[in-house]
């Protein structure tokens, strides 16, 4: 099989957010920076340089033949996926994008962001900007005057954000994303919610708890959140295409509005399975993905949950996940990084096709 493909399919409908568009976009500018041209190997790791390195999927230990097969079902069963890609071993062993689609175009990645977001967290508290997971929230955004008061906010931590048991009244969907655009300060808007569940107890996801772990970042770094990624994440990673929607007060939206290339998504999944090193820095503390990657919520039967990552205890993996079908998938033990990006595809259905085609079952089962 050839390591790129290209198989084409007609999109029959354009996925909406369902709510108004944030009143500003940031686009990161391109930072300067040296991007190794060809990739290194390093400590007997392959480290991508401006592009993946390429391999045909056998000599990285991968069916090609299971591959055909998975994308032949792409195409059978109308599934809208604009792309995918398999990194295993460092190398680039399947590429693949719809028609109107290729390497070089960003996509939206909806709730992918909060796993963007979670990690920036950590590198503020590896820089000593923020003292940890267990730090009040009342450090740095005003709890005591928001409407419906409640002694438990003043005891919110930034841990109970990350692992969606805040106990704020939020109904993840679109009246309440409508309802969140028509305000004019997201964070207080999200600040004055009452307090329906104890704090630290109850799983229930909510977007805008990632808003205010962004707000509480924009506290820490004094201002610009995004500066602060592209120095400190995406310029690392060899990112220099990043764009980011903000809220009416500037602050990027943690929850969603990060657009990136599906390679540049690999990226962010190959920095977590090298726990947080990337070449020779380290990026964000390997504490931090360990930390982030393991279970502290149990929402349903098939995935636990992380800190703003999706955890797969039975695959021995964990994915960045965002509505409509992104995906950024990463199995430790195999070596292997799936990206999808997609119109509107389930993602069990993705992870269906990752377990049935890509993962070798011995190493999990």
């Amino acid at each position: 099989m050839k390591t790129t493909r290209f198989l084409y399919f007609i999109l029959l409908a354009v996925l909406l957010i369902g709510c108004a568009q944030p009143t500003q976009t940031a686009t990161a500018p391109a930072p300067t920076l040296a991007v190794q041209e060809n990739p290194v190997l390093l400590s007997g790791v392959t480290w991508p340089g401006k592009d993946w390195p390429t391999s045909e999927p056998d000599q990285q230990g991968l069916d090609a033949g299971k591959l055909e097969t998975m994308l032949a079902r792409v195409d059978e069963e109308g599934l809208s996926v604009d792309s995918v890609l398999v990194i295993r071993h460092g190398y680039l062993v399947l590429e693949y994008y719809a028609k109107g689609y290729g390497p070089t175009n960003e996509h939206i990645l909806y709730s992918v962001t909060k796993s963007i977001t979670a990690t920036l967290i950590g590198i503020a508290i590896d820089k000593g900007l923020i003292e940890g997971v267990s730090q009040l929230l009342s450090d740095f955004l005003p709890v005591d005057g928001s409407a419906n008061p409640d002694p438990r906010k003043s005891g919110l931590i930034l841990e109970d954000l990350l692992t969606m048991q805040a106990g704020l009244d939020w109904n993840e969907g679109n009246p309440e994303y409508r309802e969140m655009y028509s305000q004019a300060d997201w964070a207080a808007y999200m600040l004055d919610k009452p307090i329906v569940e104890d704090p630290g107890t109850t799983f229930n996801y909510c977007s805008g708890c990632s808003h205010l772990l962004s707000a509480v970042l924009s506290q820490a770094v004094d201002g610009d959140v995004t500066a602060f990624a592209r120095e400190n994440l995406f310029a690392p990673l060899g990112i220099t295409r990043v764009s980011w929607e903000e809220d009416p007060q500037g602050i990027p939206v943690g929850g969603w509005g990060v657009y990136l290339t599906p390679r540049d998504m690999a990226r962010l999944g190959y920095l977590y399975l090298h726990q947080g090193l990337w070449n020779d820095q380290q990026v964000v503390s390997s504490e931090w993905v360990a930390a982030a990657t393991q279970s502290h919520a149990d929402p349903d039967d098939q995935k636990e949950y992380g800190y703003q990552w999706w955890v797969y205890p039975d695959l021995k993996a964990y994915a960045a996940l965002g509505l409509g079908g992104q995906t950024i998938f990463v199995a430790p033990e195999q070596d292997l990084v799936v990206v999808f990006t997609a119109l509107d595809v389930d993602h069990d259905k993705l992870i269906e096709l990752i377990e049935s085609y890509i993962l070798e079952p011995e190493s999990y089962n």
